[in-house]
């Protein structure tokens, strides 16, 4: 029994030692230090005069990127509606595909803070785990999913990804991979306290991900915003499944022994 106890205990050190350096590798410190591939040259930031036009310039950018695409977008267009000149935009991003870069960085990083921001109220020691992780699930569809940023990021990506990938080389690398790490390692906390049954973190938030976004993603490709009331519904159901998968199994009770009947 001793050594049974032993064995036991190490293991669940081991398993602490795991989620500590999970938690760690996606704390908030990490956005600070979000960079692009080395091969595409981050422009240097604006002086502190400047920081209202270079705000205004990706503002109009991303507007004008997510109504004409990236083919269609014309600097001129952006910096009408930025209102500075072409000149103005070239300085601050060189060419549109920067431009566009620049976009599609600002808003990831954006998204992330978000994300993280959210997160912080994930309910990490639960009373009653289903109705506390589908009132956190609405508040990802609301504050991240379907936010400005998260809405018009998906849209870029649905519409330009397949045909310019190398444009989204910030997205692929500090996107979904950051949620996917973040919530895995909050679900690995609620296995280890025993209110789960989780053998691969990041699986299960993946699918925790994709079952909250499943029944906007028809809506979102059509350019509506789901009601409050359809995320209510929405995060509900999805968390109801997700918990059919994830959730602690509770053992069925021993059945009774039947006594035989009288002859």
């Amino acid at each position: 029994m001793g050594a049974q106890a032993a064995s036991a205990s190490g293991c669940c050190d081991s398993l602490s030692k795991r989620l500590d350096t999970i938690v760690q590798s996606v704390k908030t410190p990490y956005l600070a230090d979000m960079r692009i591939a080395d091969d595409i040259e981050r422009p240097a930031p604006p002086r502190r005069g400047q920081y209202a036009k270079h705000n205004s310039v990706l503002d109009a950018a991303a507007m004008v990127f997510c109504r004409d695409g990236f083919t269609g977008a014309g600097i001129d267009v952006i910096a009408s509606e930025a209102g500075v000149s072409r000149q103005t935009v070239y300085n601050h991003h060189g060419d549109k595909e920067a431009l566009f870069i620049a976009v599609v960085r600002e808003m990831t990083e954006r998204c992330n803070a978000g994300l993280f921001a959210t997160l912080t109220t994930f309910p990490d020691q639960p009373r009653d785990l289903e109705a506390e992780l589908t009132a956190f699930a609405g508040r990802m569809v609301r504050d991240c999913l379907y936010n400005r940023d998260g809405a018009a990021l998906r849209k870029l990506i649905q519409g330009e990804g397949e045909r310019y990938p190398a444009l989204f080389t910030a997205w692929r690398e500090h996107g979904p991979g950051t949620a996917w790490a973040a919530l895995a390692a909050r679900f690995a906390k609620l296995a280890h306290a025993g209110h789960m049954q989780v053998e691969d973190p990041d699986l299960a938030a993946r699918q925790f991900l994709a079952l909250i976004h499943a029944d906007f993603h028809i809506s979102h490709m059509l350019g509506t915003k789901p009601t409050d009331a359809e995320i209510d519904i929405g995060v509900a159901n999805a968390v109801h499944t997700f918990l059919r998968a994830f959730g602690r199994r509770v053992p069925a009770p021993p059945a009774l022994a039947q006594r035989p009947r009288p002859n």
